[in-house]
């Protein structure tokens, strides 16, 4: 099945997705991008829902008598970046920036709507899901479940996507199983005894039992990890002092977490703790570790993953579709809506800059850049995907 004409021909979802672009609305602030998605939807012909978990948006599409239903999502925030680009489509907010292809999720479900609404041949229910808030650890998702999402919307199967940069345009990369990471913060605030720096004998040195705790928790991926475990922790802060002749009182260093199993970040939380008590006790100090676990691994499920890779090698043919795809290090929230019903997570391929217009710098972009622009060559391969999914998954009976 080749990329559906209807779609590629339709100018409006281009549009739609450069006035998003030009925009943007920060996790939970959409507003105007859920006004816009509300009431295309409702045009074709949905039952809408506003404000599900905060701004999310859902829209309901039955038809026959079938039983089964099938949720698609995209993601609609931006992120609080000045945008560096000077194309027409460019931010008109600044601070505000479509630099993670939101804006592209958003033009390729609705288009995927509006050609099922027009002209879809399924039998059963149809959920699009557009989810607020998945940047900067705001967990949109898990607010539109807490908000019962499932429970209102009933959903058999869940199925998402996001654009790769770097990836040749209109290909697909999957992973049955763990895919992406889960993303965690921590916080290890240390207390010693200042003291003049001339004098260190008269206090207790936390930036020397905080370098000790550095030092200690570089070794929990060297050597208490299996090498074959995808794991990663990262001190991005170290923070303490303010003169160059006082030892100060207190210290605290920070950073991130990222595994992809549950396990894995058990052992790892644990040995924190370990190391940073061990290393307190030993220096003479107060330390405490604040663990904040974020978003969970992303974990595609078999089936559906099966499933989904066959969609995906019918619209992009077989040679375009990596379905053992190298796991990722980052995160991504759909991972709650994994946790609550099965599904599949891919990657499409968002080019190696081909699109790139005047005001853009040379070459590809990776995501969360100032320079990033979304492909729009990619809404009609995405929606096609999403529209045969839901044909296939809403079988004719």
């Amino acid at each position: 099945m080749p990329i559906i004409e209807a779609i590629a021909a339709n100018p409006e979802f281009r549009r739609i997705r450069r006035d998003l672009h030009a925009h943007p609305e920060l996790g939970f602030q959409e507003e105007r991008t859920s006004s816009l998605v509300a009431e295309c939807l409702e045009r074709w012909g949905f039952q809408v829902t506003r404000y599900v978990g905060g701004t999310g948006v859902v829209g309901t599409l039955a038809r026959g008598t079938g039983r089964h239903s099938i949720g698609l999502r995209a993601d609609m925030d931006a992120l609080p970046m000045q945008e560096a680009n000077t194309f027409e489509h460019r931010s008109r907010h600044d601070g505000r920036m479509h630099a993670c292809g939101h804006d592209g999720h958003t033009a390729v479900l609705l288009a995927a709507a509006w050609y099922l609404a027009s002209s879809g041949d399924f039998n059963g229910t149809l959920h699009c899901i557009f989810q607020p808030a998945e940047e900067g650890g705001q967990a949109g998702a898990r607010a539109m479940i807490e908000d019962g999402l499932f429970e209102r919307f009933p959903c058999d199967a869940v199925f998402g996507l996001h654009n790769m940069p770097g990836r040749v345009v209109g290909s697909f990369g999957v992973r049955s199983g763990p895919f992406m990471s889960s993303s965690n913060r921590f916080r290890i605030d240390v207390k010693g005894k200042g003291a003049h720096a001339s004098q260190p004998d008269t206090g207790v040195d936390p930036l020397v039992c905080a370098g000790q705790i550095f030092t200690g928790l570089q070794t929990i991926i060297a050597r208490n990890r299996m090498p074959d475990d995808a794991a990663v922790l990262s001190v991005t802060q170290f923070h303490g002092g303010d003169a160059v002749n006082v030892i100060p009182d207190s210290a605290w260093l920070g950073g991130t977490v990222r595994t992809q199993s549950d396990g894995t970040l058990d052992m790892i939380e644990r040995r924190m703790h370990e190391i940073v008590q061990g290393s307190a006790s030993a220096y003479g100090c107060a330390a405490t570790l604040n663990f904040e676990r974020s978003y969970p691994a992303l974990v595609n499920d078999p089936q559906q993953t099966a499933f989904a890779t066959e969609v995906m090698r019918e619209i992009a043919g077989a040679e375009n579709v990596d379905a053992n795809a190298p796991r990722l290090t980052n995160s991504e929230d759909f991972a709650f809506m994994l946790q609550a019903r099965p599904g599949c997570y891919v990657l499409l391929g968002n080019g190696k800059g081909e699109h790139r217009l005047p005001g853009h710098g040379p070459g590809p972009c990776l995501v969360h850049n100032p320079s990033y622009d979304f492909n729009d060559a990619l809404i009609p391969v995405g929606a096609s995907y999403f529209v045969r999914l839901a044909e296939r998954f809403l079988v004719q009976s």
